[in-house]
């Protein structure tokens, strides 16, 4: 009979191997999630004014049209750089999207953020550790640090990926 450590050991590696594009990863580090807390600003706040007034950036609109907007006037990628956005898609769980902003990429697929109003009421993180756990690599999904419980999110969201604050310069207009 084996033991109950090594059933859950071979689970783990079987589990990894079949995994889409390899294992997805794990926790983040304790050194990246050490200094994740929460602030209770003076009054609630979302995360599109919270990211509009941490960016610069001047779009308005729910989060989740963010990336709609920025086509033409910003470069949009699948890559994390810091001070870009990061911006999730609408679904069943997440009316409005939602938005965070890069302030630390810590490798290939996992970023550090800040962001407002995320699953609570109006209240800003700092410092939260963002995975890529996309079967791609590529930031197409991502699972979010729940600060209150210490733990990775349980849920996986989908994202359209970052916006960078940089305007795209207009063509030059042809000589006549």
């Amino acid at each position: 009979m084996l033991r109950p450590l090594a059933v859950l050991m071979l689970t783990a590696l079987l589990a990894a191997c079949a995994a889409p594009g390899g294992p997805t990863p794990g926790p983040p580090a304790p050194a990246a999630r050490q200094d994740a807390r929460m602030i209770k600003p003076s009054s609630p706040l979302q995360c599109v004014p919270f990211t509009r007034a941490r960016t610069g950036l001047q779009i308005y609109g729910d989060a989740w049209t963010w990336w709609p907007a920025a086509e033409g006037h910003f470069l949009r990628t699948n890559r994390p750089s810091v001070g870009s956005v990061l911006v999730l898609r609408r679904t069943d769980r997440l009316h409005a999207g939602h938005l965070a902003v890069v302030t630390r990429v810590v490798d290939a697929r996992q970023v550090i953020v800040d962001h407002a109003n995320w699953l609570n009421q109006g209240m800003v993180h700092v410092n939260a550790p963002v995975i890529d756990v996309s079967a791609a690599n590529d930031w197409s999904v991502v699972r979010v640090w729940y600060i209150p419980g210490d733990t990775l999110g349980a849920r996986a969201y989908p994202a359209h990926g970052f916006i960078h604050p940089l305007r795209i310069a207009a063509a030059p207009e042809p000589a006549t």
